[in-house]
């Protein structure tokens, strides 16, 4: 709603605006009797939501540990980590002390040409932690753009050693962002049809199993020539519908791109800082990627930021006399100080012995309730990867993330006090790890009871199958 009136000045008595028409300046000003409901309708535009039809947005105010309080007093358990960033529960006192203390010292500083504490000290710490051939940091704003970064190195790094390599391997089913680059390489759906003739020529492969991995190496031996890379979601391909394979055979496919002189790309976004029950999924691994991709729980869900590691060979590849060899990439909030210190202690708050203990907490909790899911008639693959529980409800449809059973699930939790944030008709819990054991049983007695009354209300409207 644009409503223009002429003022001077606003200013706010008794938390209403007092405004002073002593001259004429035109200014767009809040009608003040609108919510903040209201006010969002009018300004605003969510992402992967159809706003013709959307249910007003609820306005959340304040946030403690596992809880997300709203404007009228509601408060919810945030059992999604508000889309898989916050590890350590909402307004975290320490990660906020920290960032304070270094708003107050230095905030932003251009990263090309000056470096600071705060990112050598994260690139330190994060390499330590993870294989032993990552060896350089560089960093970006979030997830789609640490792959971005990733997809160029490996082109580059062909065209750097004048080889013709362009084409990039991956998964069907990928999800890896919403930019271009990252759009390509993820999976063809409904969400990137209209861009299809822009996006570049992938070759898609199904995720790895033991029967299908001697026909998944024939058809990467046919192109190994021309493949600059192979990118992929370790273990787990999240938006998907939580998709789940071994971790041996991803292994074996690995050892076969690294004997055709593939590149490999890990895509830890989702995986990474304790998700999958270690602390990346490549933990699980024994071959070794040569980029790794990280966002989501990097900062421990306090602001954005985006990483891309590499090896040394990625890296020397860009090392030259010739100017043209140089990453031309960048980004104007390159290892903002602030993102760099929300992530370092973040970082130390995951290590303490008292958050693996939680993690590995929720791990069991996640498997002994898994046993309780199985026994319900509605209910099918059920699955898990450390902290990661899911399942399908079941349907005379193909799992999609159109299912009319999404919306339906996802309200009746809102009622109860609990954020899920459904894939159709896949459930899921991606819990912040501060959460308790009691926590943990209130949400699975309510998973139970709204699975219950939901499939009730959904096989009276015909959405589910009464099989």
């Amino acid at each position: 709603m644009n409503c223009e009136y002429s003022i001077v000045n606003i200013r706010l008595e008794n938390s209403q605006f007092i405004i002073d028409h002593s001259q004429n300046y035109s200014l767009p000003i809040t009608p003040l009797l609108m919510n903040l409901q209201e006010r969002d309708r009018a300004v605003n535009w969510h992402p992967y939501t159809q706003m013709k039809t959307a249910d007003d947005a609820i306005p959340i105010v304040r946030g403690k540990g596992i809880y997300l309080f709203d404007d009228q007093g509601n408060k919810y358990i945030d059992a999604v980590s508000s889309w898989w960033v916050t590890l350590h529960g909402h307004a975290h006192p320490y990660i906020a002390q920290r960032v304070s203390e270094q708003l107050n010292t230095l905030e932003q500083v251009i990263f090309a040409g000056f470096t600071h504490e705060p990112a050598i000290q994260l690139s330190e710490n994060l390499l330590n932690l993870l294989p032993e051939n990552q060896e350089k940091v560089f960093y970006s704003d979030n997830g789609s753009t640490a792959v971005e970064v990733a997809l160029k190195m490996c082109i580059q790094f062909a065209y750097n050693k004048e080889k013709e390599k362009n084409k990039i391997l991956a998964f069907k089913n990928a999800y890896h962002g919403d930019t271009f680059g990252a759009m390509s390489v993820s999976g063809r759906s409904v969400w990137t049809k209209p861009f299809g003739e822009m996006l570049f020529e992938v070759i898609f492969i199904d995720t790895p199993t033991s029967e299908n991995l001697e026909s998944l190496k024939n058809q990467i031996e046919n192109h190994a020539d021309e493949i600059a890379c192979f990118i992929y979601e370790p273990l787990i391909q999240g938006a998907a519908g939580m998709l789940m394979y071994e971790a041996q055979h991803l292994d074996e496919l690995m050892k076969f791109c690294r004997e055709n002189e593939i590149l490999m790309i890990q895509d830890e976004v989702f995986t990474g800082f304790g998700r999958t029950g270690k602390l990346f999924a490549a933990n699980y691994l024994s071959e070794k990627p040569d980029i790794m991709c990280f966002s989501k729980g990097l900062t421990g869900g306090t602001m954005p930021m985006g990483i891309t590691t590499c090896s040394n060979e990625i890296f020397n590849a860009f090392l030259s006399d010739d100017k043209y060899k140089t990453l031309f990439h960048g980004h104007s909030f390159t290892a903002n100080p602030l993102a760099c210190t929300a992530a370092l202690a973040s970082m130390e708050l995951l290590l303490k012995e008292e958050t693996l203990n939680n993690i590995n907490l929720i791990c069991e909790k996640h498997l002994n309730f898994s046993k309780t899911l199985r026994q319900h008639s509605k209910v099918e693959n059920i699955r898990q990867t450390g902290t990661i529980l899911a399942w399908e409800i079941k349907n005379d449809e193909q799992t999609s993330y159109f299912n009319e059973i999404g919306k339906i699930l996802y309200n009746e939790f809102l009622k109860r006090g609990i954020i899920m944030r459904p894939l159709g008709n896949v459930m899921y819990l991606v819990p912040p790890y501060c959460i308790t054991s009691d926590e943990l049983d209130f949400i699975y007695q309510n998973i139970i009871g709204v699975l219950n009354q939901t499939i009730n209300i959904a096989e009276k409207q015909n959405i589910l199958s009464n099989n």
